[in-house]
């Protein structure tokens, strides 16, 4: 591990002072910053520990939360709103990880984690673009059984991590931001990038930006949502592919309807095509899975992991299934 300065921030305005030069880094819980420095894949000079800074969880005006980027995973799960509200995020979170990472974990370095491909950390035997830049992608032709169906490039085809973030991307979360100029917002389904011809910028946030705050708007529909996980072991392993989905019907159909899917893509993966093909329609078992179908249309299985669209499929219908159940 590379030797660095820490310090904490006692507020914002500071912590934005101390990480505006660029070679400093924001810590979180550290659960997968401090693995990426041991790895000596990142290496800040600075740590600026922003843990005591935007911690709860309010209601907004609109009938929403506003969850603190310093929030820890484990008190997001437990939040009584979240639960009865978005089922579909606490579910997401105590699918992702154990219950000490859980405490540890926070809900800003969640969203910023990065890829878990083995061939990114594999440091001294691998090529990867998103850790050296143009380097090359062993993935590419290698062991691709955990890697993208969708949105990939030739120059990296892993795939994003986090099971809170497909959550929030069929939440319709709003993530905020602050930086030299000021505020922003972005929709969560914007902030991460795809790959394309530099896989090793992740998201949209400009140098030094620090994220403040996860919105959750009010989205009724919600509390008839879940969040499904398929994954090779039970014991938090990351998933194969996710679905998190949320239904209303009226009747016999589909009034509204949010879908997002993980470990297909480079990013959380919101589902527009397969909600698009749902909307107004049918709530049936031959819908769903033609709603999927639709979505994976545009799938690029690689060798080893061509499973992952039939997989998609069957766990969208049945995840849709049961919803619709649950709403009639």
């Amino acid at each position: 591990m590379t030797p660095f300065d820490y310090t904490r921030a006692s507020d914002a305005a500071e912590a934005l002072r101390l990480g505006a030069s660029g070679t400093a880094a924001y810590l979180g819980g550290g659960t997968n910053l401090v693995d990426l420095m041991r790895e000596t894949i990142a290496r800040p000079d600075t740590l600026i520990d922003v843990t005591g800074l935007s911690r709860t969880i309010a209601e907004t005006d609109g009938g929403g939360l506003m969850i603190g980027a310093a929030v820890r995973n484990t008190a997001l799960a437990e939040h009584a709103a979240v639960r009865t509200r978005y089922p579909v995020l606490t579910r997401a979170i105590l699918a992702g990880a154990s219950a000490q990472i859980r405490n540890m974990a926070t809900v800003g370095g969640n969203v910023l984690q990065r890829t878990r491909c083995t061939y990114f950390y594999d440091t001294d035997g691998s090529r990867c673009n998103k850790r050296v830049p143009g380097s090359g992608c062993d993935a590419i032709g290698g062991f691709s059984r955990g890697h993208a169906i969708l949105g990939a490039s030739e120059a990296c085809i892993a795939t994003h991590p986090s099971d809170m973030c497909v959550a929030l991307a069929a939440l319709d979360a709003i993530v905020h931001l602050r930086g030299a100029q000021g505020t922003r917002t972005l929709d969560l389904v914007d902030l991460h990038r795809l790959p394309g011809d530099h896989p090793e910028i992740d998201t949209m946030l400009e140098p030094g930006e620090l994220i403040t705050a996860i919105e959750l708007p009010a989205l009724p529909f919600a509390a008839n949502s879940s969040y499904r996980k398929v994954r090779d072991r039970a014991s938090y392993a990351f998933a194969l592919i996710s679905v998190a989905a949320a239904l209303e019907l009226d009747g016999d159909r589909i009034t509204d309807v949010r879908i997002a899917l993980g470990g297909v893509a480079h990013k959380p993966w919101r589902a527009f095509k397969a909600e698009a093909a749902l909307s107004g329609g049918p709530a049936t078992a031959n819908a769903f899975r033609a709603a999927a179908e639709a979505e994976l249309a545009d799938a690029k299985p690689l060798n080893d992991n061509g499973f992952k669209i039939g997989l998609t499929t069957r766990t969208l219908t049945a995840v849709l299934g049961e919803l619709a159940g649950a709403a009639a």
